[in-house]
């Protein structure tokens, strides 16, 4: 089947702003001229209302055969790290079969909410004993055939993990499949980077996965690998990291970080949810991208991001569903918003004067994400053909046009008003439904059902 190539707009969001009456012509799965104040040919797909689509700087996919299992409270306060024990005893269970299944149910559901790159920080490593695999691939191998199967961008992180805490604290039993030395990860970094050579577009990043994970000379080690790629790391997500890192070393870890690695716009600091004002300043100035996951953040108890502050000082930051708790790149957009309104009292708190808010951040993060993702990303000339069309007559939308388009979506209509997603000029889910998504819903099944009756 031949795709179409030719596509027009009654209304788009471009690189530099809205548009109506646009035609965009793609090939080779990049656009290649875009026509404005243009009528629509007979050969154009018409699409009413068109958004780029978006990055999702942080996943891991396999936790979203968790969501809905860890609601039942324990004795004594649930947080993070009863999350965390739960979340180890799933992992000892999975086969690189099962992976592969889990993960392609997650991204076809990412293609389905308007994504079209996903950052897979991912740590799956070694077999059930903890033993590598005599491919050092293979797990990210089945990520990747997972991301072909629902036509996501991937951006791969394989993660670095060597201890259980600061100060070369043994890991735990649950923490066997994850662990690396410097020379087993480098042998994985250029596996993985072989595996996904023909996959267009696939970027392979590093992922130090902590600083309670890595010691300070395994942090040096592994960064050349990156090899100006992107270099994703978590922290400062709970206030006990906060505390353990001022016990082990009498610094914050942002302040740590920004003291001991060259940090620059080519790392993503995952959550980065308890600094000071100092560090929120320096974190702003380095250029690198806060990857802010509103959803599990909130499911997980963390605080909230000192994001209003941080805009101000013009730093960046993109999205991500992490935990996979919920996969919905409005929900994220929109609890972002209403955090920092609960948080600071007031309305249109991540907007400036005369800007409308939902079109703000959107375009926010689609450039902190593109940055993090290392891809390029938005609706210019030469950038992949990946958008997003939405329902032009869905109620939330009604009357509305450009900068109202996307707030409205955002804050009124959500994922209902997703009726298409493209990928390279590819339409991959139509009446806001996957291509792919029976059979992979049917895989899905039958490996969830195993796993839970085990």
């Amino acid at each position: 089947m031949v795709e179409p190539s030719t596509f027009h707009f009654a209304s788009v969001r471009l690189a530099d702003g809205w548009a109506r009456n646009v035609r965009i012509s793609v090939a080779a799965g990049r656009i290649s001229t875009i026509e404005q104040a243009v009528s629509a040919d007979a050969s154009d797909v018409r699409i009413a209302i068109g958004i780029p689509a978006m990055g999702n700087l942080h996943s891991h996919a396999f936790q979203r055969a968790m969501a809905g299992l860890t609601g039942l409270r324990g004795a004594g306060d649930d947080s993070f790290w009863t999350w965390r024990d739960l979340m180890y005893r799933f992992v000892g269970q999975l086969t690189p079969d099962d992976l592969e299944a889990l993960a392609a149910l997650a991204y076809v559901e990412m293609v389905e909410a308007g994504y079209a790159r996903v950052g897979e920080f991912h740590y799956l490593h070694h077999d059930l004993d903890g033993r590598g695999y005599a491919n050092p691939a293979e797990m990210a191998e089945r990520v990747a055939a997972a991301a072909n199967v629902a036509g996501i961008g991937l951006t791969m992180l394989p993660v670095f993990y060597a201890q259980g805490g600061f100060g070369g604290q043994p890991a735990g039993e649950g923490q066997r499949r994850f662990l690396s030395s410097v020379d087993g990860y480098a042998r994985l970094i250029e596996a993985s980077r072989a595996a996904l050579a023909g996959i267009d577009g696939a970027v392979v990043g590093i992922a130090p996965h902590s600083l309670r994970a890595v010691t300070p000379e395994q942090l040096d080690a592994i960064l050349p690998l990156a090899a100006a790629n992107p270099i994703h790391i978590h922290i400062a997500e709970q206030t006990r990291e906060v505390e353990d890192c001022l016990a082990w070393s009498g610094s914050r870890p942002v302040q740590w970080l920004l003291d001991n690695a060259p940090v620059d716009p080519n790392w993503c600091l995952v959550h980065a949810t308890h600094l000071d004002d100092a560090e929120v300043g320096r974190l702003a100035s380095s250029g690198a991208v806060a990857g802010l996951c509103p959803i599990t953040e909130a499911d997980l108890g963390d605080g909230l991001f000192p994001a209003v502050t941080f805009r101000g000082l013009g730093g960046a930051w993109g999205i991500g569903t992490d935990s996979n708790v919920a996969i919905d790149m409005a929900d994220e957009l929109r609890l972002l918003e209403y955090g920092q309104r609960l948080h600071h009292r007031g309305r249109n708190v991540l907007a400036g004067e005369g800007e409308v808010v939902g079109d703000r951040i959107f375009a926010d993060a689609l450039h902190g994400g593109a940055r993090a993702l290392g891809a390029a990303m938005g609706l210019a000339v030469g950038m992949p053909a990946d958008w997003v069309s939405l329902d032009g007559d869905h109620p939330a939308l009604c009357g509305r046009s450009d900068a109202s388009l996307l707030d409205s979506f955002i804050f009124a209509a959500g994922r209902s008003a997703i009726d298409g997603v493209w990928r390279g000029g590819r339409q991959m889910v139509a009446g806001g439904r996957h291509k792919a998504r029976a059979a992979v819903v049917a895989r899905y099944h039958v490996v969830l059902q195993r796993l839970l009756a085990s």
